[in-house]
């Protein structure tokens, strides 16, 4: 650690506790408008990811749907040019049957015949089989790339949307985040540490609260006149029994 920021933090170490919980509201102060400005946003990032994972899963589906069809294209033509074989050797053995000597090289002969012939029966189911599953398929595909389309619509729109906001609010974000920045070096380490911790886990973002009719201003729950007056006296910190939240007194919003 260099020699000014071990000072800063010997100064943050140095000053009172009721400029630390000073520190500690603005501070939050800061994060809240921070997370306004990320509740403008909304879901948009979330949704732009879920439309891109979403996308690059239709993207695989129809490249694997438009290779499988391919393949049955190809398997296909390979039948075909089986088909055209097999009808060449049975003429081929036809011609020879004309010449043959004997009864016994006739009937090797018809049943070469017979067996090309029942190639050709089979391919040709084969055939019907691979056009039934390039049809489907071909359906199945025209259906992943229509949605893949559509959802490729909507990413744009939803990035269009989510640039626009970002543009409108990332100066006002830089701004708030730099003074976030500054802010916490004023704060000592283990004050900025519980504050975030705290802050983490509250839903609203609330980790420094001020007492509200004589309750937190983060759970609501009531807080005793004795430790009320603890609070207002900004001698120490003082945590909500309930939530855990920081609480200052609601003199801090109006200084």
């Amino acid at each position: 650690m260099s020699a000014a920021a071990t000072k800063n933090k010997k100064d943050a170490k140095d000053i009172t506790v009721e400029d630390k919980l000073r520190a500690l509201y603005d501070l939050q102060i800061i994060d809240s408008n921070i997370d306004k400005i990320q509740i403008v946003r909304g879901e948009l990032p979330l949704e732009v990811q879920d439309l891109e994972d979403e996308i690059e899963g239709l993207e695989t589906r129809v490249e694997n749907f438009t290779h499988d069809i391919k393949g049955l294209e190809n398997s296909i033509t390979e039948k075909r040019y089986g088909i055209k074989d097999a009808e060449a050797l049975i003429r081929k053995y036809k011609e020879q049957q004309n010449n043959v000597r004997n009864n016994r090289e006739f009937d090797s002969l018809t049943k070469e015949i017979e067996f090309q012939e029942l190639e050709i029966q089979l391919s040709e189911k084969r055939i019907r089989e691979f056009e039934a599953q390039v049809s489907n398929k071909t359906e199945v595909l025209a259906e992943a790339q229509s949605l893949l389309d559509e959802r490729q619509k909507d990413l744009e729109h939803k990035k269009a949307e989510l640039e626009e906001i970002i543009k409108e609010t990332e100066k006002d974000e830089d701004s708030l985040g730099k003074k976030s920045v500054k802010a916490q070096k004023s704060i000592e380490d283990r004050l900025i540490n519980a504050y975030k911790r705290i802050r983490g886990n509250a839903r609203n973002g609330l980790a420094v609260v001020t007492v509200q009719r004589d309750a937190c201003g983060g759970c609501f729950n009531k807080i005793p006149p004795q430790r009320q007056l603890e609070i207002k006296s900004r001698k120490k910190v003082i945590v909500c029994e309930h939530c855990g939240r920081i609480l200052v007194d609601d003199a801090f919003a109006e200084e």
